[in-house]
């Protein structure tokens, strides 16, 4: 089964230099996900926060504009829920607020209903021929710019069920016929994968229900979190978290022909617990034990989970007799 491919490492990366005191900031990103950053200004004794700037690869954006004094410049960078769990590790050493949507936050070391803390990481960025700051999101492959969007354009075909793999930013027969059928299923031209919304329309495309494997999609106001396994006959494999937005839908990414294909959900609030619904989990699952954990995962051994330090979650079996399967995740 070729199962998709979370980096082992995956870095932000960042070219220092002395910052100028008037100029512009731009972030951008050589990565193979479409993220979202948050960024922090540390000034004296005063920190705040805002976010969240949409980039896709091979793109950049200002984030900030005019004259800088802050002490520091801070970062935090998320992959869209489209990727499943995050790839991108979440670490560094200042927690500061942020929120779901658009937000700035003037106090943000103190967080308030709606806010959750985050970890942000300091960057120094470096000054471009234009006198502008610029800092450089990269993954260990350390991909240009060319390759960085060829490979998030093979990241999203896989996901929505096209065969581009390998996820390698390396371009070739395999990969033009998987983008041509996506394109073909989409009624767009072949020039429409230089439009400036083409990573819109992936993404929007990826999120919409197929006619084919399996769809996820969250009718509740809360966001769910899912997990997959999938089973050859010989071993059952299962893989978490996605993360399903309200009014959105995913495909897990599941390729081959597995014999049976297993589905677990559950809603959960802003930090991830589990929410509660007239004394129940608000979850949606069956009968089958098979081995999750907390954080992101990918077990193939499914006996004496509890032994072994994981939980044992009940997964349902997913009917794909007719091609494809949509599970809506609603409220009782």
């Amino acid at each position: 089964m070729a199962c998709f491919r979370w980096l082992s490492l995956l870095s932000v990366f960042f070219v220092f230099s002395t910052v100028p005191a008037s100029a512009d900031l731009k972030l951008c990103n050589r990565m193979s996900y479409v993220i979202e950053a948050a960024i922090g200004i540390d000034d004296k004794s005063a920190t705040a926060t805002r976010g969240w700037f949409r980039i896709d690869p091979a793109g950049c954006r200002v984030v900030l504009q005019g004259t800088l004094t802050a002490d520091r410049i801070l970062l935090n960078a998320r992959a869209l829920g489209v990727y499943g769990t995050s790839p991108l590790p979440q670490n560094g050493s200042d927690s500061l607020c942020v929120a779901p949507d658009n937000f700035v936050i003037a106090a943000a070391r103190q967080c308030r209903p709606g806010q959750t803390p985050a970890p942000f990481t300091q960057i120094n960025p470096t000054r471009a021929d234009d006198g502008n700051l610029v800092a450089y999101l990269a993954e260990d492959s350390e991909y240009d710019d060319d390759q960085a969007r060829l490979a998030a354009i093979q990241r999203l075909l896989v996901i929505g069920g096209f065969d581009a793999s390998p996820i390698d930013g390396v371009d070739g027969p395999k990969t033009q016929a998987a983008l041509a059928a996506f394109l073909k299923s989409r009624g767009l031209a072949a020039d429409f994968v230089q439009s400036p919304n083409f990573f819109a329309t992936m993404v929007e495309a990826v999120q919409a229900p197929s006619s084919t494997g399996l769809t996820w999609c969250n009718d509740t106001p809360h966001k769910v979190m899912a997990a997959v396994a999938t089973d050859d006959g010989k071993t059952v494999v299962s893989r978490g978290w996605y993360r399903i937005e309200p009014g959105k839908c995913l495909h897990p990414d599941v390729t081959g022909q597995p014999k049976r294909i297993l589905s677990f959900a559950e809603a959960v609030d802003a930090e991830n617990r589990t929410i509660r619904f007239k004394d129940k989990p608000l979850n949606w699952g069956g009968e089958t034990p098979l081995c999750t954990r907390e954080s992101r995962f990918e077990i193939n051994e499914q006996g004496e989970c509890g032994t072994r330090g994981l939980s044992t979650t009940g997964f349902t079996t997913v009917d794909l007799s007719s091609g494809g399967k949509t599970l809506r995740f609603a409220m009782p």
